[in-house]
C-alpha cells in the first residue's frame, strides 16, 4: 500500500512543490532541519538582495503554484445517517475500547492576541473578567465593545466557570468521554483508559509545568507510559549576509508552524515519556513508528476547538474514517463553512484542475483572497487511518516550505494540512454545514466561555474533574464495575 501511495506522490509532486525535493528522512535532528532550511532558502530565494525584499514579495513567494486552476471543491462526501451502518459504528467504538486510536493533542500555541501566554494554561475563570474581555475586544476591533455585549454572548460571567485551565478541560473531556463510552458498553473504564496512547505537543517554555500537572492529576486516568510528550522546537531567524543565508542565533526564536510539529515527530529523540519522578526517556524515530503501526487511526486535535469541550470523540467521523481506510484513504479532512460574523483564516478547500482532485490550501498561500472570501475551511480535526503510512511518507518527502518574515528575519512555515498532497485524502462535510468554532482571537472569547459553561454542566463532569484534581475518594465510585 505504501509503494502505491509513493508512486502517486512522485507523479504529482512536481505540480505542487515550487522548489526541488529534499529528502526529509535526513532530518534526524534539529540541526539537520536547520541546515536544510538554509539550503532551501539559498535555492529558493537567492534572487533577493535583502530580507526586506523577501517580505515585500512574500505573497508571491508563497502563492499556491496552481492558483489559476482552482475551482469550487467537487464531490465532497456527505456524512449523514445514510452513509454509515451499525457495524461501522461498532468498529469505531472498538477502536477506542481496545486502544487502537492514537490521539495527538496540539497545545504548543501562545495566546498572543489575548496577551495570556500558553493557551493550555489559560484559566478564564481566574484570569479574565468580562470587563477585561471587552477591553481586549475593543482594542482588536478599533470600536467600543461593551461588557454587557460580552456577557450576552457568553451567557455567564467568567468567574462562574469551574476554575480549570483550557488544557485541563481538554484532557479531562477526552478522559471523561472515554470513561462514559466504556461504562455504556460494559467495559471496565479504568482498563480502557489505560489502553489509550497519545502524544501531547507543548512548547519549550511551559512543558515542565504542564507535565507536572499531568503527574499531579494522575495523567487524567491514562497510563503514564502511554502518554508521550514533545516540546515543539522554536528556531532563530535566518538572516541574509553578503548574499548568503545564515542561521542567526541573535534573532528571536519562533515556532515554524504546525507543519514543523509533524516533521519533528519523524526525528530521533524528540518524543519522550516520563517516569514516576518526571525523568525523560526519549524515543527513536523507529520506536515511535512502531507505536503508530499498532494503531487503526490517529486523530489530530487542536486545543482551540471549542466544540471539543462537550464531545471530544466524534464517533461519526471516526466510523467514516475507518470505513474509508478500507478504500485506501490515509487522511480524512472535514470541510466546514466559515463564520460570516468572524471569518477566520485557515485551510481553504478547493478543486485543483491541474491535479484533478480536491486540495486544502493554507490561507497565506492564497494571494489576494481575504478571510471572508474563504467559504470552505478545514476544521483542523484530521484523521489519519493506518497512521504509520502517512508518517513514513512524510518522513521521506517532507512538506512544502512557505516563508514568513518577522522582525526582519526569515522563518519557514510548513503546514500540517499539506499532508493531503502526500496521501490519498478524502474530504467530507456534514449534511448541515456549521461554522467553525475555534478560540483564536479576542472576538471568539465569549463563545469560548459559552462552550466552557456547557462543558461544566454536563452530567457527571464536575465530579469527574473533582476526582482527578482534588477528591480521591471518588475513585471507588467512578471505576467500580
Amino acid at each position: 500500500m505504501i509503494q502505491t501511495a509513493l508512486s502517486t506522490i512522485e507523479k504529482d509532486l512536481s505540480l505542487f512543490y515550487d522548489h526541488k525535493s529534499y529528502d526529509l528522512s535526513l532530518f534526524y535532528d534539529n540541526e539537520s532541519y536547520i541546515d536544510c532550511c538554509l539550503e532551501l532558502a539559498q535555492d529558493k530565494l537567492s534572487s533577493y538582495d535583502t530580507i526586506a525584499g523577501i517580505k515585500n514579495h512574500e505573497a508571491d513567494i508563497n502563492i499556491y503554484k496552481n492558483m489559476d486552476f482552482l475551482e469550487k471543491p467537487k464531490n465532497i462526501s456527505i456524512l449523514d445517517e445514510n452513509c454509515l451502518t451499525n457495524s461501522d459504528y461498532v468498529r469505531a467504538y472498538k477502536c477506542i475500547l481496545e486502544g487502537r486510536l492514537f490521539s495527538e493533542h496540539a497545545a504548543a500555541g501562545e495566546a498572543t492576541r489575548l496577551g495570556l501566554g500558553t493557551k493550555y494554561l489559560i484559566n478564564i475563570a481566574e484570569e479574565l473578567s468580562y470587563e477585561k474581555i471587552a477591553k481586549i475586544m475593543t482594542r482588536e476591533r478599533d470600536f467600543a465593545v461593551l461588557p454587557e455585549e460580552v456577557l450576552k454572548k457568553a451567557g455567564c460571567r467568567p468567574e462562574k466557570l469551574l476554575p480549570l485551565s483550557l488544557g485541563t478541560r481538554h484532557m479531562l473531556q477526552f478522559s471523561f468521554d472515554i470513561y462514559k463510552l466504556a461504562k455504556t458498553y460494559g467495559y471496565d473504564p479504568k482498563k480502557v483508559l489505560l489502553k489509550q496512547k497519545m502524544l501531547v505537543v507543548l512548547n519549550e517554555a511551559t512543558i515542565d509545568r504542564i507535565i507536572m500537572e499531568f503527574m499531579l492529576n494522575s495523567f487524567f486516568g491514562f497510563k503514564r507510559e502511554n502518554v508521550l510528550f514533545m516540546a515543539q522546537k522554536k528556531y532563530h531567524g535566518i538572516n541574509l549576509v553578503d548574499g548568503e543565508f545564515v542561521y542567526d542565533k541573535n534573532a528571536p526564536e519562533r515556532l515554524h508552524n504546525h507543519g514543523q510539529m509533524v516533521i519533528q515527530q519523524t526525528m530521533d529523540d524528540q518524543i519522550f515519556r516520563v517516569d514516576k519522578k518526571g525523568r525523560r526517556t526519549y524515543l527513536t524515530s523507529w520506536e515511535f513508528g512502531e507505536t503508530l503501526k499498532e494503531m487503526d487511526d490517529k486523530i489530530s486535535y487542536n486545543i482551540d476547538d471549542m466544540g471539543y469541550l462537550t464531545g471530544s470523540i466524534d464517533y461519526e467521523s471516526l466510523a467514516f474514517a475507518l470505513k474509508k481506510a478500507r478504500d485506501g484513504c490515509r487522511m480524512i479532512m472535514e470541510v466546514v463553512s466559515n463564520d460570516p460574523e468572524n471569518p477566520q483564516k485557515g485551510g481553504m478547500a478547493a478543486f485543483d484542475g491541474l491535479l484533478g482532485r480536491n486540495v486544502m490550501i493554507e490561507a497565506f498561500q492564497l494571494k489576494g483572497i481575504k478571510n471572508h472570501e474563504i467559504k470552505y475551511l478545514n476544521k483542523n480535526f484530521n484523521h489519519y487511518p493506518e497512521p504509520y503510512e502517512s508518517w513514513s511518507i512524510l518522513k521521506e518527502y517532507g512538506l512544502n516550505m512557505p516563508v514568513s518574515v518577522k522582525n526582519g528575519y526569515l522563518y519557514f512555515q510548513p503546514v500540517q494540512g499539506d499532508i493531503n498532497f502526500l496521501v490519498n485524502t478524502e474530504f467530507f462535510r456534514r449534511k448541515v454545514l456549521k461554522p467553525i468554532k475555534a478560540w483564536k482571537s479576542p472576538a471568539t472569547t465569549p463563545i469560548a466561555i459559552k462552550n466552557m459553561r456547557l462543558q461544566d454542566r454536563q452530567k457527571g463532569f464536575k465530579g469527574y474533574a473533582e476526582f482527578f484534581l482534588d477528591d480521591k475518594l471518588f475513585y471507588p465510585v467512578l471505576f467500580s464495575a
